[in-house]
């Protein structure tokens, strides 16, 4: 396939606004896709080369990008610099030098779409001396031979900015319209159903859309979960009180709701994988949970979820989920982090066994299953802590022993019910001392004043609306200038971990992807014309980076709405 044609659908999507005439363009350009590269196609569609799972990076900057465009176009690289400040894209920025390029390929030859992934593709596996210039060599091959329009997605989708409007929710209805006739509202719903489902346990688009033009409806029902891929976990919703989850269900049990990380451990024989909630394949970062899993699990082939938890390694206290975080985050020094944090894990559920997954099974049967392929270590690799009670007192010194264990509060769950990956479907509560808080994402920041000059001192915070995300307050505090734990959040980290994000800047702001989750305590919730999402926070303050979440799942305009009709005729919690 031509690249040419790929651009054209970009040019279609960035200028139109509408989610029907996006999902009827990319259902038809997926139909007329070649089966041997769609996968390719979804996924460049996507702006990605790689699955959101993968833990592959193309890892180029702006600096690279600017002496890429500098090179192919004929231009300074300080005249690129002015142009990117002018506009905020170096996509726009690198069309307009093509435009205008000083100096003309002797040889031109007609990208196609295969060419451009496989060169990005390359990227991430260049490493070492002289890497750099390796990777400004595959780049430059691709945006020498492009005409204008094509360098500038070619240039977008190295730097993971292609802003053109395809969410997740357009993705799956486009693969519905392209291989299915969903002119029937109850057959269109089946196949949505069909669709999320195989994107639960194979979260991969690409995937879904080659299995769909290819077995149809009968190869979407028969995807499941795989030992040594991620999946989507089931969530936990929120309960206004222990009171009110108690009864929610006729048979609950309690478990301790631990200040960790999740992680799913896959064991196939010797081999194993951890992935966190958020998908992301930490089994590097871990070479201690790796060793308690091979004494631990009992099982030859299998699937269990747990928490982990950092342990002061002299008071053998939880540590705050920041500091096991450096560790999820941590690519070298692997061993020195996990003697300075040891860990701790508490294991829930399990969801597959010897070549069966047990989502269709009760809780209480998953849990039964869980501690029969379990050796437990004390200490180190437990069952999580848990009360099957109806009896609020028995419940409240369950509650009350959680929290003197500095751990979150409680989760209570449903015995009876299965495990549904990927949705929040009310089978788990949780039951946290303040449920006020809430978990935004990051969506721009302006830089301080005095001596915050270098780093950014307010934060523009968002909500998830739709397929996007919508303004709802600016947050300045909870945020330290210095260290005085080892918990603090300091200016200049979060500056550090935003500027890799950011998309324009103008004047003293700066806009930026929304990558970085927080979670935010404030005294009050206010209509607002003035934010996006019609809501202002009141006072918001930081109460912890949510380096286990990912964006989408921030909470919604929908949950905002909420809690301000609960807050009205009462006090703040605050």
């Amino acid at each position: 396939m031509k690249y040419v044609e790929l651009v054209g659908l970009y040019e279609y999507l960035e200028q139109t606004p509408s989610r029907l005439s996006k999902i009827d363009k990319i259902a038809a350009f997926f139909r007329e896709t070649d089966a041997k590269i769609l996968y390719k196609v979804v996924l460049l569609v996507q702006g990605k080369v790689f699955p959101a799972y993968s833990e592959k990076e193309i890892g180029v900057a702006d600096k690279v990008m600017i002496k890429v465009i500098s090179s192919s176009a004929g231009f300074s690289e300080s005249e690129v610099v002015d142009e990117f400040r002018k506009t905020g894209d170096l996509g726009l920025a690198v069309e307009k030098m093509m435009l205008a390029k000083k100096q003309k390929n002797l040889v031109s030859r007609e990208l196609s779409v295969e060419k451009v992934f496989d060169n990005l593709q390359k990227l991430a596996s260049v490493g070492g001396k002289g890497s750099q210039d390796s990777k400004i060599s595959l780049i430059k091959e691709l945006i020498s031979s492009a005409n204008p329009k094509e360098a500038k997605y070619i240039v977008r989708t190295v730097l993971e900015q292609m802003r053109v409007g395809v969410a997740e929710g357009v993705l799956r209805d486009s693969i519905a319209s392209a291989f299915f006739d969903t002119s029937n509202a109850q057959e269109k719903k089946k196949i949505i159903s069909a669709i999320e489902w195989a994107w639960f346990v194979r979260p991969d688009y690409a995937e879904i859309a080659k299995i769909a033009k290819e077995r149809g409806m009968r190869g979407l029902e028969k995807v499941s979960v795989e030992v040594g891929k991620p999946y989507q976990v089931l969530l936990a919703e929120k309960a206004g009180d222990l009171n009110e989850a108690l009864k929610t269900f006729e048979r609950p049990v309690l478990e301790f709701k631990y200040d960790g990380a999740r992680v799913c451990i896959h064991k196939k024989g010797r081999r194993l994988w951890f992935y966190t909630r958020r998908l992301e394949d930490v089994t590097k970062q871990f070479p201690d949970l790796a060793e308690l899993a091979m004494k631990g699990i009992k099982a030859e082939e299998c699937i269990i979820e747990g928490e982990m938890l950092g342990i002061d390694k002299k008071s053998g206290s939880p540590l705050p989920f920041q500091l096991l975080s450096q560790r999820i985050k941590r690519k070298y020094d692997i061993d020195h982090m996990a003697r300075e944090i040891p860990i701790q894990v508490n294991l829930f559920d399990i969801v597959y066994l010897d070549g069966k997954d047990l989502f269709s099974e009760p809780l209480e049967k998953r849990r039964d299953i869980l501690e029969s392929v379990l050796k437990v270590i004390p200490g180190k690799f437990e069952l999580a802590e848990k009360l099957a009670t109806k009896d609020i007192k028995e419940a409240e010194k369950f509650y009350e022993r959680a929290l003197k264990a500095k751990q979150e509060g409680v989760m209570v769950k449903n015995l009876e019910a299965t495990y549904q990956p990927g949705r929040r479907v009310g089978y788990w509560l949780k039951v946290k001392p303040i449920m006020e808080t809430l978990d935004l994402v990051i969506t721009g920041a302006e830089w301080g004043t005095g001596k915050r000059t270098s780093w950014f001192g307010t934060f523009i915070l968002s909500c998830r609306r739709g397929d996007d995300f919508a303004e709802c307050g600016m947050m300045g505090t909870g945020i330290k200038e210095k260290k005085t734990d080892d918990s603090d959040v300091t200016f200049d980290e979060l500056t550090e971990q935003l500027k890799p994000h950011i998309t324009s800047k103008k004047g003293n702001e700066v806009k930026v992807k929304p990558k970085i989750v927080v979670e935010v305590a404030y005294e009050e919730i206010q209509k607002s014309p003035t934010y996006s999402s019609g809501f202002a926070l009141r006072f918001p303050r930081l109460l912890r980076v949510r380096a286990d979440k990912s964006p989408e799942e921030a909470d919604d305009v929908g949950r905002i709405e909420r809690l301000y009709s609960q807050q009205r005729g009462r006090k703040s919690a605050f």
